[in-house]
């Protein structure tokens, strides 16, 4: 039995939408090594909750998303920063547990290492954004060897400790998920709204083949969402709102496909396997952590990156996909157990060293 200590992302509370695939990440982990019988405590901004897990949560101020700023942006911490709380927290109480497991994608943390006394596992949910971030991962990679984990191989390769990351993928708790074999005649789009996500190409596929589609997520970027409608006032979308996972997979199970835009690097890409959980193929950029997950031609269709022309393509083919291969394939590569089993061995390989 191990004793955990999980250091949230910053940007936000468990449960917001504004951390993305991260915060489901936390969930699915804490949820299964708790399950195996691991004592396990999340430290996460104030108003977070995961359900079934014991949530330390920490007052201040949440830190500026990293994807929304440039490469060589300044290290920066708001006044009362809830990271610096966080982590202040977990300082105060290290000796309580065996590891600490650090999900901020932020600079703090890893130059705080050599200051703590118990080990911490960082587990990076983005490719390289930032020169500041990249420089102090790489002196924790080299010091500290086997402490990065990441979702894929290309995350990995965006940085240049690519050959020292521990592949963790990602999972899911897959009776959550209900396959649906028989889909409406309707496209899904799933995450943050935000210009890097490019949700209007996505737009203009549905726009150009007339299939209506069906937009879930946290408006991140309010400005750019109503460009979006401004760009495309006759598009067939509905807006539904950022759902819980329940609601989300009943209303996304019925669509016919599910279109993944990304315009940076998508680190892994949890609404993919979601989507295949549900039995719906997935039609995405053949960009990062996507091109890493679809079969192409079996689970979904891999297009160029950038390409409405791609996806209006592989709309029009998405009925030769075998909606219960979708499903196989999550059950086969994204279980809670095999990620569990995953996470398991890089923390023990951890603490062994």
């Amino acid at each position: 039995m191990l004793k955990l200590l999980f250091i949230s992302t910053p940007v936000g509370s468990l449960g917001s939408g504004q951390g993305g695939g991260v915060e489901l990440t936390v969930q699915n982990i804490a949820q299964e090594l708790k399950q195996r019988g691991h004592l396990l405590e999340v430290v996460a901004p104030q108003g977070s909750i995961l359900k079934g897990i014991s949530v330390k949560n920490i007052e201040g101020n949440c830190q500026i998303a990293v994807q929304t700023q440039t490469r060589d942006v300044p290290i920066c911490l708001p006044a009362n920063s809830v990271l610096a709380n966080m982590w202040e927290y977990a300082r105060q109480v290290q000796h309580n547990y065996d590891l600490l497991v650090n999900f901020a994608f932020d600079w703090l943390p890893f130059y705080l290492t050599p200051f703590f006394d118990r080990p911490i596992a960082h587990f990076i949910s983005m490719g390289s954004m930032t020169e500041a971030t990249d420089e102090i991962m790489t002196e924790v990679a080299l010091k500290y060897p086997d402490t990065i984990g990441v979702y894929t191989k290309s995350q990995a390769a965006s940085f240049p400790f690519a050959e020292t990351c521990h592949l963790l993928g990602s999972g899911l708790d897959l009776s959550l998920y209900d396959f649906c074999p028989q889909p409406k005649n309707c496209l899904a789009w799933v995450g943050r709204i935000a210009p890097e996500k490019a949700l209007e190409d996505a737009v203009a596929a549905s726009n150009l083949t007339g299939i209506p589609l069906k937009i879930f997520g946290k408006v991140q970027d309010k400005e750019y969402w109503q460009q979006i409608q401004r760009d495309f006032p006759q598009a067939p979308i509905d807006y539904v709102g950022f759902l819980n996972t329940e609601q989300l997979q009943k209303q996304l199970g019925q669509c016919s496909a599910l279109l993944m835009t990304p315009r940076w690097l998508e680190a892994f890409g949890n609404v993919a396997i979601e989507s295949l959980a549900c039995g719906v193929p997935v039609i995405a950029y053949s960009r990062g952590g996507p091109a890493e997950i679809v079969l192409h031609g079996k689970t979904g269709f891999l297009v160029e990156p950038d390409s409405v022309t791609g996806l209006v393509a592989a709309i029009n083919k998405i009925d030769q996909i075998d909606r219960a291969c979708c499903r196989q394939q999550a059950e086969s590569k994204y279980s809670l157990k095999a990620l569990g089993d995953r996470f398991s061995d890089w923390f023990h390989k951890i603490l062994r060293a």
